[in-house]
């Protein structure tokens, strides 16, 4: 079953005038299940985990069709995940409805600074056992795309503005290799889902995720590089130790 970034990619393929080709990519023929060449596919050890916590990607128009997405990954990993095209002059309704749902708790996540501080929050809020547990579920809105074009996407989304706003003060620094950065503290999309799984408490998702895009950066070097994978590597090996473990 395609999940909400591949139909989301499918959709912007079909409003194509022609195709898109990545810059520095391969071009040859990619699987549909995880967008690397036949070759070095790596939907065999696609993982999933049970999660009370969703994921909402806000995404720029092409950031769907490039192969170094990382949205892509989350929406393997975290099931609760919904993707939907950024456009300032249009709201798709379906994510307007998802922002109202009365189970979920939205929380966008950015920097603190370009937010008034009464919006920030640093913490999510947690089931309280004396009310039965009944807490909405947190919902993550992350912007997916460069950095110019999170600013422009969480400065031009008034449907937004009345949310609060959930600051990462993440201690690590980036370990995303498939793109330039000049920041350290820039982090790839699913890079901060896992920050944000780790704030509610999902640890096996936060763990799985961070594996994962160690799995696939590997799979994703080696097939530019033309080498075979290394199947018994330590990328690999601790995707399959989480995969035994308890959730959480």
């Amino acid at each position: 079953m395609p999940h909400a970034v591949s139909l989301l990619r499918a959709a912007r393929l079909a409003r194509s005038a022609k195709p898109f080709l990545a810059r520095g990519g391969f071009k040859r023929e990619r699987c549909a299940g995880c967008r690397l060449v036949p070759s070095h596919c790596m939907c065999a050890v696609r993982p999933s985990v049970a999660t009370r916590a969703g994921v909402c990607l806000l995404m720029a128009d092409i950031e769907p069709l490039k192969p170094t997405n990382t949205g892509w990954l989350i929406a393997d990993v975290v099931a609760d995940t919904f993707a939907f095209g950024w456009m300032r002059t249009d709201t798709d309704p379906a994510l307007l409805a998802l922002l109202s749902d009365p189970q979920w708790q939205p929380y966008v996540v950015f920097p603190g600074q370009y937010a008034a501080p009464e919006r920030v929050v640093a913490s999510v809020s947690s089931p309280d056992p004396t009310r039965g547990g009944t807490a909405k579920r947190p919902l993550f809105i992350l912007f997916d795309g460069t950095w110019a074009e999170a600013r422009k996407m969480f400065s031009r989304s008034p449907y937004l503005d009345l949310l609060p706003v959930l600051s990462l003060q993440p201690e690590q620094i980036t370990q995303y290799k498939l793109r330039r950065s000049g920041r350290d503290d820039h982090f790839c999309t699913s890079e901060v889902a896992a920050l944000c799984m780790n704030l509610a408490g999902e640890y096996a998702a936060e763990q799985t995720l961070e594996a994962y895009l160690a799995v696939f950066t590997h799979h994703y070097l080696s097939a530019k590089n033309q080498q075979p994978i290394a199947w018994d590597g330590a990328a690999h090996q601790r995707l399959r130790e989480l995969s035994t473990l308890p959730l959480s």
